[in-house]
């Protein structure tokens, strides 16, 4: 998927017509933004985020409502169902938050583009700007996305969780 995102950054790119309007160096800026970045990969269902995770080695099973798909010390848990994408995609990661949020951190661009969900590179972004924070919230396309921390309890750890604001019907396991 990185050489069809290149390659569409290139096509999109008119940095020789340009060239001779902007300033030295901007021709080396690439063109396309993240509002552009949504339509670059085509929703998938759950099965096939799945097939995805397992292809690239994850481990995975299914959880009742879920499945959850592990790599090293950080899981992926994909609702399942008949919608057109998976309504929620969740990364947590057990330990102190730190470590917690670093295993997540290690996975989650990878993990993003797997699922087909275009603004991961934002929602990565974001998520590394939530060092220190117990919990935060943001929106990135049709995607709420939470992260919460767990610090003070039986089971500290980290989780990122991100639900399609678009679904309307069985959005939710519970």
């Amino acid at each position: 998927m990185s050489v069809a995102l290149l390659t569409g950054t290139t096509a999109c790119s008119s940095s020789d017509k340009a060239s001779s309007d902007q300033t030295p160096g901007a021709a080396d800026t690439p063109t396309a933004t993240p509002a552009e970045t949504p339509s670059a990969l085509p929703s998938i269902n759950a099965s096939q985020v799945v097939a995805g995770l397992s292809g690239a080695g994850y481990k995975c099973s299914n959880d009742g409502t879920y499945a959850i798909c592990t790599s090293g010390p950080a899981a992926v848990w994909v609702l399942t169902g008949d919608h057109p994408r998976p309504p929620v995609v969740s990364l947590h990661s057990t330990g102190p938050v730190e470590t917690a949020s670093a295993a997540i951190a290690k996975v989650l661009p990878q993990a993003l583009e797997l699922a087909h969900i275009s603004q991961g590179p934002q929602i990565a972004e974001w998520f590394g700007q939530q060092t220190g924070k117990t919990s935060a919230q943001t929106t990135a396309g049709d995607w709420q996305v939470d992260y919460s921390a767990e610090v003070d309890t039986e089971e500290p750890g980290a989780h990122l969780s991100l639900m399609d604001k678009l679904c309307k019907a069985n959005c939710t396991a519970e």
